[in-house]
């Protein structure tokens, strides 16, 4: 089983969102979407999952946080990655079934699932699988 396939989204926190959201903007190019919740990066896999070029359209999330969110959960990071995967649930179950801790909250959307999980050092850990192309 394939388990992470590439990274979903990068997000950390700060005191104040705005400042180094205009930063990024000013010195890297890097602009918020019309949301407002960050950026989008698009790209392409490779292969599709027959092994065709190209590959399915893909984007990596960044974002900026507030301090006080609880979107990080109890993570002692200021930052925490997505990860995409492939299959959710029978990661998940893999996962348990080595005494990963799991949160047991799941947001489903049309744009795909969502987990997380800790690390051992105590960071929280987004898993995403994209929803299929149609």
């Amino acid at each position: 089983m394939k388990r992470v396939t590439g990274i979903g989204g990068i997000f950390f926190k700060s005191e104040n969102p705005e400042h180094p959201y205009e930063w990024y903007e000013n010195h890297l190019g890097i602009k918020r979407e019309a949301h407002g919740q960050g950026a989008a990066f698009e790209w392409r896999e490779l292969k599709d999952a027959a092994g065709n070029e190209p590959g399915a359209k893909a984007l990596t999330a960044w974002s900026i946080f507030p301090r006080g969110t609880n979107y990080f959960g109890a993570s002692k990071a200021d930052f925490m990655v997505n990860y995409r995967v492939d299959d959710l649930d029978p990661l998940l179950a893999e996962l348990k079934k080595v005494g990963v801790e799991i949160d047991s909250h799941r947001e489903d959307y049309d744009y795909g699932r969502f987990a997380w999980i800790m690390d051992p050092d105590g960071n929280r850990i987004e898993l995403w699988e994209p929803a299929k192309e149609k």
